[in-house]
């Protein structure tokens, strides 16, 4: 266990570092994946529209900027053949 040198107490980071490690030993994939389930049914009942549209709208506005046209047309070609 790595602890912190000036007052022998573990990291938060450690900590939550060797949860993770335990929990996963303890749950298989199923469980994991009924969490996020669940999470998502909670996220989902506690924003309305507008909040997934303006959380698109920042998203894509970034995706914009850190590519140019030839990546839209490129990933429109791929598209079209799906």
């Amino acid at each position: 266990m790595a602890r912190n040198q000036e007052n022998g107490k573990m990291s938060r980071e450690e900590a939550g570092r060797l949860g993770g490690e335990a929990t996963s030993k303890n749950h298989d994939k199923e469980f994991y994946q009924e969490i996020g389930r669940k999470g998502g049914e909670a996220t989902a009942e506690s924003h309305d529209k507008e909040f997934y549209q303006e959380i698109g709208r920042k998203g894509g506005e970034a995706t914009a900027e850190s590519h140019d046209k030839e990546f839209y047309k490129e990933i429109g070609r791929k598209g079209g053949q799906n």
